[in-house]
C-alpha cells in the first residue's frame, strides 16, 4: 500500500523535532502507521536526498538477499519501510559507526521494530526516534496549540472560557485522523477505506511479522478489540469467544500493537510494580478506523450515548497521545482504576510537573459526580496532582473545585 495520504496540504507538528534530530543524530527513525503521512513527511525533509522505499518489489530483493552491498551504496539515504527488511540495522550501525555525521539515514517504519531486541540495542544511542500518529485535530485545523502543555501549567488565566462550538464533534470522531477517511465525504466510501486498509495489514504486514495463516483469526480478534476499546483487557474472555488459546489472543493483540492498530494503556500506581501486574486497558489508536470496524453510524451515535462514549475516549485519547508525539516534554499514559473500582480514564504523568487526570463524558452537562474518580486521585497523589480534567461534549471551561475543572472537547485544538 503506497502512500498517497493528501497530507502535503498539512503542516505536521513533528516536522521540527525531526529536523531538529537530523543534525545532532546519526539516524532518525519516524515510526507510526501506515497512511499517516511518513514517506511524505521524508520527502520534503530530504529534498533530492537519495530515496528507497522496501515496499517496491526490486529493492526489497536486492536489500534482502546482500544487506551489506545495500547500505554501503549510500552516503545520506531515507529508507521507507525498514521493517520489512530488519537484517539492514546491522549494517547501519556498522555504517554509521564508522561515519558519525549527523542525518545519515532517515528511516520509517509502519511497525514498531524497536520491539525487536536485536533492532533496539544495535542502534542505542545512534538513533533518535519520533512517532507520527495520523492527523490531529490541531494539524487539520492548521493550529499550533498544545493543550497537553498547557494543562501541566494550569491557571485560572490559562484557559479560555469559551464559547467552544461541538457541532462538528460527532462527525470529527466518526472520521478520526488518516487522511483518506477525511477525504471521502460518504460514511460508506470511508468504510471502504477501511476495510481495503485492514485487509492490506492482515494479509501482508501482519503475516510478515508472526508468519500466521489463520487470517480470519486475526481479523476476528481485530473486531473483538474494537469491542473491547476504552475497555480492560481479560484475555480469557477473548480466547473464549474465538475459540483460541490465551497465548495466542496475547501474541496477536501484541502484533496489532506493534502495528500501530490498538494499543495497551496501563495502570498507575505509586508502585512501579505493581503497574506492571495490574489490568491494563485497551483502546483503539484511531476513532476513525474503530468506528468503521464497527460499522457505528452518525444515526446510531445520536441516539447511543454509550455507544458515544467509548468512541470520543479513544478519540481523546488519540488527541492526547499525538499533542505529546509533538511535545518536547516526555508525557507517559495511564488509567487509574482502585480496589473500590473508582476509576479515571487517563492518568498522564510528567515526571518534572506531576500529573493530571482525564474523565471523558458524552453528555453536554456536567455533574458534581463526575469528578468522583478524580477526587479519589487527587487524594492519592497530593501534591503531585496538577488538575484534573473532564472533558465534555459542551461549550464552555466550567470549574469544579480546587484544580478542578469541565473542559468543552474542542479545546482541545481551539485554546
Amino acid at each position: 500500500m503506497k502512500e498517497n495520504t493528501g497530507c502535503e496540504k498539512y503542516a505536521r507538528c513533528l516536522e521540527k523535532k525531526v529536523r531538529d534530530a537530523m543534525s545532532d543524530t546519526r539516524v532518525a527513525l519516524i515510526s507510526g502507521p501506515r497512511q499517516a503521512g511518513k514517506t511524505t513527511l521524508v520527502k520534503k525533509l530530504t529534498g533530492k536526498q537519495p530515496y528507497v522505499t522496501l515496499d517496491d518489489e526490486s529493492v526489497y530483493q536486492a536489500a534482502r538477499s546482500d544487506p551489506v552491498s545495500f547500505i554501503r551504496q549510500f552516503d545520506r539515504v531515507t529508507i521507507d519501510e525498514i521493517q520489512r527488511v530488519p537484517d539492514l540495522i546491522r549494517q547501519i550501525k556498522i555504517s554509521v559507526d564508522d561515519d558519525q555525521r549527523a542525518g545519515r539515514f532517515l528511516l520509517t517504519g509502519s511497525s514498531n521494530i524497536l520491539t525487536v531486541p536485536t533492532v533496539s540495542e544495535s542502534l542505542a544511542g545512534r538513533m533518535a526516534i519520533s512517532e507520527l500518529l495520523p492527523l490531529s485535530q490541531v494539524e487539520i485545523e492548521r493550529r499550533q496549540v498544545n493543550l497537553l502543555d498547557t494543562l501541566f501549567e494550569i491557571s485560572d488565566a490559562s484557559i479560555s472560557f469559551g464559547p467552544y462550538d461541538a457541532s462538528t464533534l460527532v462527525d470529527r470522531v466518526l472520521t478520526g485522523g488518516y487522511p483518506e477517511m477525511k477525504k471521502r465525504l460518504m460514511q460508506s466510501r470511508q468504510w471502504a477505506w477501511a476495510d481495503d486498509y485492514v485487509r492490506t495489514l492482515l494479509s501482508r504486514d501482519i503475516r510478515d511479522i508472526i508468519h500466521a495463516h489463520q487470517l480470519k483469526d486475526i481479523s476476528q480478534l481485530l473486531r473483538a478489540s474494537a469491542v473491547q476499546s476504552a475497555q480492560l483487557v481479560v484475555y480469557s474472555n477473548i480466547a473464549r469467544s474465538l475459540r483460541l488459546s490465551v497465548p495466542t489472543v496475547q501474541r496477536y493483540i501484541r502484533t496489532l500493537e506493534q502495528m500501530y492498530l490498538v494499543r495497551f494503556l496501563p495502570a498507575w500506581h505509586r508502585n512501579a510494580l505493581k503497574r506492571l501486574i495490574r489490568t491494563p486497558k485497551l483502546h483503539f489508536l484511531d476513532s476513525g478506523l474503530l468506528s468503521a470496524v464497527r460499522r457505528i453510524t452518525h444515526d446510531r451515535l445520536m441516539q447511543d450515548r454509550r455507544t458515544f462514549g467509548f468512541l470520543l475516549e479513544t478519540f481523546i485519547f488519540s488527541e492526547l497521545l499525538k499533542l505529546a508525539t509533538c511535545s518536547d516534554r516526555t508525557y507517559d499514559f495511564f488509567h487509574y482504576r482502585d480496589k473500590d473500582k473508582v476509576e479515571v480514564d487517563f492518568v498522564i504523568e510528567q515526571y518534572s510537573k506531576g500529573l493530571i487526570g482525564v474523565e471523558v463524558k458524552a453528555s453536554a452537562t456536567v455533574r458534581e459526580n463526575d469528578f468522583k474518580g478524580l477526587k479519589r486521585l487527587q487524594s492519592v497523589t497530593g501534591t503531585s496532582f496538577v488538575c484534573g480534567c473532564v472533558f465534555y461534549a459542551g461549550d464552555n471551561v466550567l470549574w469544579f473545585g480546587d484544580k478542578l475543572l469541565a473542559v468543552p472537547v474542542p479545546i482541545l485544538w481551539t485554546c
